[in-house]
């Protein structure tokens, strides 16, 4: 796996964007990243719908590496952390946490985490709430319009259209205005959202390969 970088500013702090669909803040040292939805694979097979796992192993496959890379000492997820309640995938999820006991663990609430007290003791978070501000910057879930200062949010999973003679692209990206910062979704088990994206944004589209401002 590669991870490709570009660094941005936020209220003059530095933010390094990935190509792995997450970001990092240096002064925080914490790893940032948004609707993981731990759980989705294994609540389609309890519905009928056969999909492998290796599609959540994938995403902490990602996730490690990225530990790997940065070295955080937060892990701030900006909501949807899960998709459906607890659930095998949730234990998997858990037995995979358990390997970076040193890392804070920070959830901002999403509309898909339903976390019940037993739930929340077996995840293990060092902190559990519907936002967090630091330093006049605040993570949550999805934009709130009745906020004043700079936003971190997920919820929507952005994409991008490319168009081209060929056929049209749709790549998941980060979207930066005055204002925001809209995280991609991490799980790669998502749809894309490119119709309902902050106006005045500025966009990193990312592949495999790299990222690119448009």
């Amino acid at each position: 796996m590669f991870i490709a970088t570009k660094n941005i500013s936020i209220q003059n702090e530095t933010f390094i964007l990935t190509n792995q669909r997450a970001a990092f803040w240096q002064k925080e040292k914490a790893l940032i990243l948004s609707d993981l939805h731990i759980g989705k694979t294994a609540h389609f097979r309890k519905n009928g719908i056969a999909l492998a796992n290796h599609i959540m192993k994938s995403d902490l496959e990602r996730l490690s590496a990225l530990i790997e890379y940065f070295q955080p000492e937060k892990f701030v997820v900006v909501g949807d952390l899960l998709h459906a309640g607890d659930n095998s995938d949730v234990d998997e999820f858990c037995m995979w946490k358990n390997q970076y006991p040193d890392i804070e663990f920070y959830l901002i609430e999403g509309n898909h985490d339903r976390i019940s007290k037993k739930l929340e003791k077996k995840l293990c978070f060092n902190h559990k709430a519907e936002w967090l501000e630091i330093d006049d910057i605040t993570f949550i879930h999805d934009f709130d319009v009745s906020r004043s200062g700079f936003q971190i949010t997920g919820h929507i999973h952005p994409g991008i259209v490319l168009n081209s003679a060929v056929k049209n692209i749709r790549l998941p990206c980060f979207a930066l205005s005055s204002n925001q910062l809209l995280l991609p979704a991490f799980s790669e088990f998502t749809g894309l959202d490119t119709k309902n994206l902050p106006k005045k944004s500025t966009f990193f589209v990312f592949t495999d390969a790299d990222i690119y401002e448009i």
